[in-house]
């Protein structure tokens, strides 16, 4: 049973001025992992966080660094859900979260399903 789905768009550049313009966002946005991608990159997982509140509801408990997108050795992305994430997830009774991430021509997209 599909619990919830969520979709998000970020353009790059846009993306990459405002990381510029306010240093600190690096770190209060993506977990330690995640800061060491490349800007078209950390747009996706962006989305992807974004695509995730969206499709849990998006409570406003939820705290960025309690999602983390991680990339198998083959390059699929999964998310890790932690702490307020994870206790949202459990509340919608969540089994598995699907992600699915691109980045072309200046824009980075997500979807995420959550199924029950």
């Amino acid at each position: 049973m599909i619990v919830g789905v969520g979709i998000d768009v970020v353009d790059v550049d846009r993306f990459e001025q405002t990381m510029a313009r306010t240093p600190t966002l690096r770190q209060r946005l993506f977990t330690p992992l995640e800061q060491e991608r490349p800007i078209a990159s950390l747009a996706a997982r962006f989305a992807a966080k974004e695509a995730l509140a969206k499709a849990l509801g998006a409570p406003a408990d939820l705290h960025w660094l309690d999602a983390e997108v991680r990339t198998d050795g083959s390059g699929r992305p999964s998310l890790h859900l932690s702490r307020s994430v994870a206790a949202r997830a459990e509340a919608l009774g969540v089994g598995s979260v699907h992600v699915s991430l691109s980045h072309d021509a200046g824009i980075a997209s997500a979807m995420v399903v959550l199924e029950g």
